[in-house]
């Protein structure tokens, strides 16, 4: 079978357009200059599409009130992507899924504390279990999924 020049490029098109479709989130990880871990976790956010910008802070509080973080969900590094605040280790695949659903009252995501086997948490085959929480301006939360039950 063979295709017109119109279908060739039309096809070309289509499978363009397909990938164009494919989007880079950006945005910023607010972390201590001494943590490796935070390190490895923009290191993962990397590997699966996401450009961060990287500010080295002393003191994370002031960053983290201001982004919505509550003490009873913090860790050790907080990142304000695509409009949304997320604190701690939390996988890309869940950033995504909350970036695309946009749900209208939560304004980001959380990983209290630094479980092990979470994204830049990983040491040989420990996997601590853990939850990814969505919170809202008032710091009520849901649990958006579980991790390694």
């Amino acid at each position: 079978m063979k295709l017109s020049s119109k279908a060739l490029i039309a096809t070309a098109l289509i499978t363009t357009s397909a990938f164009s479709f494919a989007q880079t989130f950006k945005g910023t990880n607010y972390q201590s200059p001494y943590c490796g871990c935070c390190k490895e976790w923009v290191k993962h956010m990397e590997d699966n599409g996401f450009e961060l910008d990287v500010v080295y802070q002393e003191n994370m509080t002031p960053t983290k009130i201001d982004l919505g973080i509550r003490p009873k969900y913090a860790s050790c590094h907080t990142a304000e992507i695509e409009g949304y605040s997320l604190e701690g280790h939390v996988p890309a695949e869940e950033i995504l899924r909350f970036i695309e659903s946009k749900p209208k009252r939560m304004i980001g995501l959380a990983v209290a504390g630094m479980p092990m086997g979470s994204p830049g948490m990983e040491y040989n085959d420990q996997k601590d279990p853990y939850e990814v929480l969505a919170f809202d301006e008032n710091g009520r939360t849901m649990v958006w999924s579980r991790h390694n039950q």
